[in-house]
Formats: structure tokens, sequence, C-alpha cells
């Protein structure tokens, strides 16, 4: 179809030329690039050299879309607020597996950059902002095997109630030492060169004192990963499992002690809460437009199926949802730009939301498209897929929600 309607008619001019481009790329890098990896069968096919991933990784970084949100001043595309909610929603709209890992890859170097400790943006940031080659790819590790989206009930409550993680760090003497594991469900796992990593700190006694968030280039001695993930949805995004064997960083590589981690975590949790919103609000226009295009061609009962007044209502419906996620998706990220001044439960309701929606869009596209939309010959089952990882990863909607209600409920308490 041609391109999708803005209601916004006061859209400056340099929002639509982002918009534009970044659709451009989407349209003839990104999607192709997806659907390509989507197929292949073996994850590791995927991160291989000379896989079509790393073509699309150095295009990306040419353009410096992996500096998207990063300030102008050091190198960086300096999109805030609505621009990064169109940048975002765009990628989606092209596939929201590789815009998934472009918009993590910069994890790591974005905390360093709102630390804004000088040594480390030196080090560390510059060359990532300089970088064409996709040398440089951050990853988030957070969930553990044990550990999951309770890690988000664990900053709505503040620190009350921490999960005893697995990947825990100690004090010895002028540096830090970190062991356990981190879950396959890290994206950019296995490619990354850096993270930014949460941890618990273990009190005298044994029991948590509270979470860390460090810095680490994963090529410090006892680094290892696992294999790649083999998933049913979102291929082209490679996660997979982090070890770390007594691996010690120094004082300078903590970005939050017990103290500070719970605003550091929520503003992470806010930016990635918000990031899905607009990555899935891509994904839910990519699914309406699919089935408005097929609808126009399918001839069925000797006229094309959108002339039956049931396809009809379907899309609309469809076409509403889109609107919507659009609407609570901007406005989310408007709202919470610039960081500290965050609040994690519109970003959570952002999230939820758009999610659920692309979910149901995706769902009705396909059946739009009858039997062809089981078959691989059409991408509305590949974006029916991808939706339905959106409903776990970042925190489960369920989970999510019981989250979101405690910041809710703590902002404005219920009269007894």
């Amino acid at each position: 179809m041609d391109a999708y309607m803005e209601m916004d008619r006061n859209l400056p001019a340099d929002l639509c030329a982002l918009r534009d481009n970044v659709h451009r790329f989407a349209k003839e890098v990104l999607r192709p690039t997806a659907m390509e990896l989507d197929r292949l069968p073996d994850p590791r096919d995927v991160i291989a050299p000379g896989s079509s991933l790393w073509t699309f990784m150095r295009r990306a970084y040419a353009l410096g879309y992996h500096t998207a949100s990063f300030p102008e001043a050091i190198g960086g595309l300096g999109l805030h607020g609505l621009g990064v909610q169109i940048f975002l929603e765009e990628l989606g709209w092209g596939g929201a597996d590789l815009a998934i890992s472009l918009g993590v890859a910069g994890a790591p170097f974005g905390a360093l950059a709102m630390a804004g400790n000088p040594e480390l943006i030196d080090a560390f940031v510059k060359p990532y902002i300089a970088d064409r080659d996709a040398r440089f790819i951050g990853s988030w590790p957070v969930t553990e095997p044990n550990h999951g989206s309770d890690w988000a009930m664990f900053l709505a409550s503040e620190g009350e109630a921490s999960p005893a993680g697995r990947a825990t760090i100690r004090r010895d003497g002028d540096s830090y030492v970190i062991n356990g594991q981190k879950a396959a469900w890290v994206s950019n796992g296995t490619i990354s060169t850096h993270g930014i990593v949460y941890l618990m700190a273990p009190a005298a006694n044994g029991q948590p004192a509270g979470g860390m968030v460090v810095f680490i280039p994963f090529n410090l001695p006892g680094v290892s990963k696992g294999k790649p993930l083999n998933k049913i949805g979102q291929r082209a995004l490679n996660q997979g499992e982090i070890f770390f064997d007594n691996v010690r960083i120094p004082d300078r590589y903590v970005l939050a002690t017990p103290e500070a981690f719970p605003m550091v975590a929520a503003i992470t949790l806010t930016n990635a809460n918000s990031t899905m919103a607009a990555v899935f609000t891509g994904v839910a226009r990519a699914a309406f437009e699919a089935a408005l295009d097929y609808s126009k061609d399918r001839i069925q009962g000797g006229k094309p199926i959108c002339e039956h007044q049931l396809v009809q209502k379907r899309l609309f419906d469809m076409f509403t949802r889109v609107e919507a996620c659009r609407a609570l998706s901007r406005a989310v990220m408007v709202h919470n730009d610039p960081p500290p001044a965050i609040d994690l439960e519109y970003a959570i309701a952002a999230k939820t939301f758009c999610t659920q929606a692309s979910f149901e869009v995706a769902s009705d596209a396909l059946q739009i498209f009858g039997g062809n939309g089981l078959s691989r010959e059409y991408p509305i089952e590949k974006i029916f897929r991808d939706a339905r990882a959106s409903l776990i990863e970042d925190g489960t909607n369920d989970v999510l929600s019981l989250t979101g209600a405690l910041r809710i409920l703590d902002r404005n308490p219920v009269p007894i």
C-alpha cells in the first residue's frame, strides 16, 4: 500500500524525512534480511560469518542508526521523544527481530553515556558511535534460569522483595568479582561484545543486599556464551546464555550500587517497555497493511474479498487498533523523555497494550489471508509468530500489568 497516513498535520519536516528514510531502509534492507534469516533452520547459521545479518548490521551502522538516541554532541543522531518513536515504528514495520537487535546493540554504551564518566565515554562510547562495521554490539543481560519477569516486580517494590539471583557480584579489594549465569533470552546474547548486566550483591548474612548494574566488556577472562536459542518467532534476533566465572571488573564499571539500583533499573525498564510499544506499533501496522493489500487482490464469491462486509469490519477494527497503538506509544515516548523524569507505569501500559494489539491485528490479518496465511510464501505468518513472542519478552504482559498496578496504587493510594 502507499505510505501509511500520518494524522499529525504538524509533524516537522525533519521528522517526515526521518520517517521516509527509515521506512525505505526497512523496506529495502531490513524486511528482506529478516525474511531470509527467518527461514534458516539452524540459529547458528543466522550469526555465521557471511550471514546477511552482518550485511544488515553494517548497513544500519553506516547510516548511524545504531546511535539514534545518542546526543549529537558526541556524534549520535540525537533523536528523542517523538523522533525515537517514529524511528522505532518504521524499523518494527520492517521486522521486529532485527529492529530489537539493532536497538539493544547500543544499550550498554547508552548507559555509559548517561553515567557521564569521561574516561569510559572516551574508551567505549565514542568508539561505538564511530563504528561503521558493527564491531561493537551490546546486550542487556537481566533474566536468569530461575528469574524472568519477577525482576519487574522487584522494581515495583523498590528493592523490598529482591529475587536471589544466580548472577552475583562481590567486592574483592579494589575491584569486583562476578559469578553466575544469565538465561538464554539475552537479546544479542551470543554475538554481543559488551553488556549492561544486572546482578545481585550478597549481604554479610548471605541474603541478597540488593541489585547492582555493571558494564562488562565480554572479552574479559571468565566470560563465556552458550549456543544461540532456537525459537518459533523473531528468529533473526540472536538470543543466548552468558556465563561469568570469576570475572573481575574495576570500580569504574559499576553504574549502580544497591542504593541507586531501583531508580536506574526503573529508567532502563521504562525505556525497554517504551521501545517495545513503538516497535510493535510497526508490527501491527505491517500486519494491517498486508491484509488490506491482500483483500483487494484475493477473489472469492466472484469479487475481491474487501467487498465482503465481514472483511471490511475486520479491517476497520485492525485499523483502529493500529491508530490506538501509535497514539499511545507516541504519547508515552514523549512523556518519558528525557530520563530520569520517567513514569514506568505509562511505559508498561504502552508495552502491554501495543503488543497485545499487534498480536490481535496479526491474528486477524492471518484470518483474512485464509489458508494462504499459513503458508511461508506470505509474510503474514512470520509477522504473526513475531507478534506472539512480544507478549512474553521484556516481561510477560501479565506480570508487567501487576507491576504497573503496584505503581499506580502507590502513586494514588486507594482510600480505606
